[in-house]
């Protein structure tokens, strides 16, 4: 897959932002690997480009139970209603996690195997830009509805913290991407692309798809 590049495009302007975005094929993560223990599938997608200076990511959910209690960043933000994105770049094992939250509240880290996590810094976190269509930064607890919104992530190169990458020009990577609610009424664990493993563990990058960003 390639992410495409995008080029003269104000960052700052939010309706062009968005003009951007109707300009991406939306890609489903839709996978229910787990459908015995977890049926509960919620209506996800994402839309990814860059500028080279930014990757942008946004992701719309359509689900019938939303939650957000974690207050902080590098919380428990799996447990609430969350989006993540897994990123491993060139042909090393460590990874990426971004996992946030509908109102913006992301955990960062680089890992090799699940358990040994180095969190971003606060600064680092603060350069990840984070919009949402629900009140940035406000918790609140389970709410059952017909619930819908959506999060944009702005991501510069210096986020890949424990690497030397100046552009996302050229990148050659591999990703996958996740909807979970651990600690929702109704759990679930989608993913983009599948993920064959026993029991719900998205920290298994052997089911990352190779990925390139346009020049």
């Amino acid at each position: 897959m390639e992410i495409s590049k995008i080029t003269d495009l104000d960052t700052q302007d939010a309706a062009a932002v968005r003009r951007a975005f109707e300009r991406i094929a939306p890609e489903p993560i839709a996978c229910c690997n787990w459908p015995e223990q977890f049926p509960y599938a919620p209506q996800v997608s994402f839309r990814m480009f860059h500028t080279g200076d930014l990757l942008l990511l946004r992701f719309d959910v359509a689900e019938r139970y939303t939650a957000a209690l974690v207050s902080e960043d590098n919380g428990e933000v799996w447990t609430d209603s969350c989006v993540e994105f897994f990123l491993a770049v060139g042909g090393e094992r460590g990874y990426y996690n971004f996992e946030t939250t509908p109102i913006g509240r992301m955990l960062l880290g680089f890992r090799h195997t699940h358990a040994d996590a180095v969190h971003a810094s606060p600064e680092i976190m603060a350069a990840v830009k984070r919009t949402t269509t629900l009140p940035l930064g406000i918790p609140f607890p389970e709410r059952e509805g017909d619930n819908r919104w959506s999060l944009t992530l702005a991501i510069p190169p210096r986020a890949l913290f424990r690497h030397a990458i100046t552009s996302w020009d050229g990148l050659e990577a591999r990703m996958n991407l996740y909807k979970c609610g651990d600690r929702l009424s109704h759990p679930h664990f989608l993913s983009w692309r599948p993920v064959e493993a026993p029991k719900p563990d998205f920290h298994r990058p052997e089911f990352f798809e190779r990925i390139k960003f346009s020049n």
